[in-house]
């Protein structure tokens, strides 16, 4: 190994994360020939195979994964002290990682304009997919913070509540019981409904509350995005359960319906895997949010159950 360049390591790295030379070629500006010299080199000075082809696929052999484990820490490493320096010169600069679900879509982009504004220097790399995806994300340790209204059981993770996230009945402005107040949960009965798709925490705790109390409600429509939910309520499709923060850039198209048992209370939270350690960067960023919810409440705080004339 005293032969092999960072430069190696970091085309290999980027080759095991997608397995392809094609796509790591891609991502760092090289030709595939590059990559796949680089990759024979850093072979030679390992002395056992990093990569094997079975069919089309390409898979990592057992010294590939004790490599690609071992590169992570080094680039965690080389990122840890680039920042303190940065630190050390009285700079924030450096790359902030985030994942997010994707109703935290509505609300993080305000909270990261500020951010970004005061640490210029810091670039932003942002994920935005549902609730299982972000899990293997924390598994494979892609990204620094996670943000997340459900926060895993079965890892071992750090997390920080620093944000309300109700969850409410969202209906066409002149659904029948748009202006009722204490809608009692049984009037959801074969109401046609728009679920979220299967991985959605959303989903998950929409469906315990309402088997909870025997409701049965009828699935027409299963989607993947909020704002294709949205869409199919201000068509009349339906009503479905979203959280409050997807409201924020259009109230006046949408009921809230009163419905007893709702808001299903839930938080936002700030996740990372127990034992990480939060570059500069990062840690920044924590205790930046922590602060910025609170004004972002502020600013954004309505009665929760509003129609519309």
């Amino acid at each position: 190994m005293n032969q092999a360049t960072l430069h190696q390591l970091k085309v290999f790295e980027a080759a095991a994360r997608h397995g392809s030379f094609t796509r790591a070629a891609e991502e760092l500006f090289l030709t595939q020939p590059t990559v796949s010299m680089q990759i024979k080199q850093l072979t030679k000075s390992v002395g056992l195979p990093l990569f094997e082809q079975v069919g089309k696929r390409l898979y990592l052999t057992e010294a590939g994964r004790e490599l690609f484990a071992t590169c992570r820490q080094i680039f965690e490493t080389i990122a840890q002290f680039e920042m303190k320096v940065a630190d050390l010169k009285g700079l924030k600069q450096g790359q902030l990682r985030l994942a997010v679900i994707t109703t935290a879509k509505y609300f993080i982009p305000r909270l990261l304009g500020p951010f970004c504004q005061r640490y210029p220097g810091i670039d932003i790399s942002l994920q935005v997919t549902n609730h299982e995806k972000i899990i293997d994300r924390m598994m494979n340790n892609l990204d620094d913070l996670y943000i997340m209204s459900q926060v895993p059981e079965h890892l071992d993770v750090n997390c920080e509540p620093f944000l309300d996230n109700p969850l409410v009945v969202f209906a066409p402005v002149n659904h029948r019981l748009a202006k009722e107040k204490n809608i009692p949960i049984h009037e959801l009965n074969d109401e046609p409904f728009i679920m979220r798709e299967p991985g959605s925490g959303t989903r998950r705790a929409v469906q315990a509350l309402l088997e909870e109390h025997e409701v049965k409600v009828n699935v027409k429509l299963e989607l993947g995005s909020n704002e294709a939910i949205k869409q199919a309520i201000a068509g009349g499709l339906g009503i479905s359960v979203l959280s409050r923060h997807t409201l924020l850039s259009d109230a006046s198209e949408f009921s809230i319906l009163d419905v007893q048992h709702f808001p299903i209370k839930r938080a936002w939270y700030m996740v990372y895997p127990a034992g990480k350690q939060l570059s500069i960067v990062a840690r920044t960023y924590y205790e930046y949010l922590l602060d910025a919810a609170k004004t972002f409440v502020e600013q954004t705080e309505t009665p929760i159950y509003s129609t519309v004339d």
